[in-house]
């Protein structure tokens, strides 16, 4: 039986072994989560919402139909802050430092699996990548954590409510989690400037990607002028960095004279930066989204579509795939058939990847909209239902407040967007189509009228 099932894992594509891993720590997760101990008194969860919010917690997500914080108890906190880290470094990664501590030799197979879930192309240095993965995540939560507890002891004077909400904080921000302690995100902080900032500068390196802030390490370190940073971080770094200032400016102008049409310029300017910037993958937030205008939680779908980096703790289409659709569009208009930026060109093969999941993420997610729409029969307004979806795929996990009171079968079609969107676009799609085959042969080629 044994070795049937070994032969039946060694079988399975890079992809599709990813696919398969999740899945079992989902139903893991979930069994965990379904402990009695973990709860406040009696446990009544309804089990579907158990594994949502597994789901949303493997998946770094952060939608959750239930209060986290009155629902747990401390030790359902520590498996939650357990999970979000789990899914914020990736299954791999996890299993691969296992593998390490356990003396297991790791062969091609599992470097392999590495580099998928990491949305890498080599995978040569995939165990030296995943510990230093590890090693920048566990500084900057342990920062983080520090930074929050303090903040918090001065604010209430209480140990055990300052440590665990700055540990909570500090790992859901890290890994872009959107899950909190609070019971209603940080809203009651819209003015507490000195929280907004670190929590920001935590999203941003969870969401940038943990290549980018390896690099940044070693540029640090090195003392060679030379040191050159790739075209993946280069590109990473200045869509991130765009999208942020896209998403404020839109918000802060169409907000001013809505939401915050009687605050401060200073105030209105801090809480759009804060929800352009959870809108790439953290789902933190200083204002309920439902309080926005629609054209606003459209344009923070949008943002959420896109999502964060590959290979960071972010979902959505990625900002490396809208980034080559922009430079398509730019050099396209320019009568170019090359895309070049940085003094290099981009291959490809990454183009017509960008493309295929652009086109079928936009179909993925209508036909989504479409599904929770049809299950919830009228009960909830279109604007908050692809708020809902598009948060659910870009693993926000912002929320105008819909998620407790959907249908159990919208909710299934929630966590189905989570698990997409965690597992990255294009791993989901070879792992429903198995291997690339290149063609023995090729028909002549034709031209056909576009437009």
């Amino acid at each position: 039986m044994f070795k049937s099932l070994e032969r039946f894992l060694d079988s399975l594509t890079p992809q599709r072994g990813i696919f398969l891993y999740y899945l079992i720590a989902l139903f893991v997760a979930s069994s965990v989560l379904s402990l009695p101990f973990l709860y406040r008194g009696e446990k009544d969860t309804a089990l579907i919402d158990t594994i949502f919010v597994a789901a949303s917690a493997l998946s770094v997500t952060g939608l959750t139909p239930i209060t986290i914080a009155e629902t747990f108890n401390t030790s359902g906190y520590v498996v939650i802050m357990v999970i979000l880290n789990l899914g914020g470094v990736g299954i791999m990664a996890m299993g691969t430092m296992l593998w390490v501590l356990f003396g297991r030799h790791i062969g091609l197979k599992e470097r392999m699996q590495i580099a998928v879930d990491n949305h890498q192309y080599k995978f040569s240095g995939a165990v030296k990548l995943v510990i230093e993965i590890l090693k920048t995540l566990l500084i900057i939560e342990t920062i983080g954590a520090v930074m929050y507890f303090i903040y918090f002891m001065a604010e209430s004077n209480d140990f055990y409510y300052s440590l665990m909400n700055g540990l909570f904080l500090s790992v859901s921000a890290t890994t872009n989690g959107g899950m909190d302690l609070f019971g209603n995100s940080l809203i009651s902080y819209e003015e507490g400037y000195i929280l907004q900032v670190p929590v920001m500068i935590q999203i941003m390196l969870g969401a940038i990607g943990y290549p980018v802030l390896i690099e940044v390490r070693r540029f640090l370190r090195s003392r060679k002028r030379s040191f050159r940073f790739t075209l993946f971080a280069k590109i990473t770094t200045l869509t991130y960095l765009v999208l942020f200032l896209v998403g404020t400016f839109f918000i802060f102008v169409m907000e001013s004279a809505n939401y915050f049409s009687e605050d401060s310029w200073f105030k209105t300017l801090m809480n759009s930066m804060f929800a352009s910037l959870t809108t790439r993958s953290a789902g933190l937030t200083t204002v309920d989204p439902s309080l926005f205008s629609d054209a606003t939680q459209l344009v923070m779908s949008a943002l959420m579509f896109i999502g964060a980096s590959p290979s960071s703790a972010g979902g959505g289409i990625r900002t490396t795939t809208f980034a080559l659709l922009i430079l398509f569009l730019i050099s396209f208009s320019r009568g170019r058939k090359d895309i070049r930026i940085f003094n290099r060109e981009v291959d490809g093969e990454d183009l017509r990847r960008a493309f295929a999941v652009i086109i079928l993420a936009v179909f993925l997610v209508f036909s989504g909209i479409i599904s929770v729409v049809l299950f919830e029969g009228g009960r909830f307004d279109l604007i908050d239902i692809i708020f809902e979806v598009t948060s659910a795929f870009g693993t926000t996990g912002l929320s105008t407040g819909i998620t407790g009171d959907l249908t159990n079968w919208s909710k299934v079609v929630v966590m189905i967007f989570m698990f997409i969107g965690r597992i990255g676009f294009i791993s989901f799609l070879f792992s429903m189509g198995g291997k690339q085959k290149e063609l023995s042969f090729h028909y002549p080629k034709e031209r056909i009228l576009i437009g």
